[in-house]
């Protein structure tokens, strides 16, 4: 079973900033994968919708994320805004040196109840 971490940025994805960009070209393709479209899922939430400030994204939460050489599926992922978590569904295509995204979409579900956490393995 593939464990997808979850990614706390203290900076703006968007920005593609050379921080981010270091910290990128320092992991393996794989987690290069993982780790970009687990930032464009928090650029993207707090930028299209402001009431969100996505912080944390886990794309493994209800479901195992579908993977292929340059693309996730994640349908069962939870994301969290505001000390809040959120179910979602998202899929990420990106260049095939991980650095840039060449498509994504997304959708917001219903939020978790804080009862929920543990179960998924979320957390404040």
């Amino acid at each position: 079973m593939m464990v997808l971490a979850s990614l706390t940025l203290p900076w703006p994805a968007k920005a593609m900033d050379n921080t981010l960009r270091a910290g990128l070209l320092k992991l393996d393709p794989e987690t290069r994968l993982e780790q970009r479209c687990d930032a464009e899922v928090l650029d993207r939430i707090s930028h299209d919708d402001h009431k969100f400030k996505a912080d944390r994204v886990v794309a493994y939460a209800f479901a195992t994320p579908q993977m292929s050489a340059d693309a996730i599926k994640s349908p069962g992922a939870a994301f969290r805004s505001k000390g809040q978590w959120y179910r979602l569904k998202f899929k990420c295509q990106t260049a095939p040196d991980h650095m840039q995204v060449l498509q994504f979409r997304y959708k917001i579900g219903d939020e978790i109840p804080e009862t929920d956490w543990s179960k998924y393995n979320l957390y404040d």
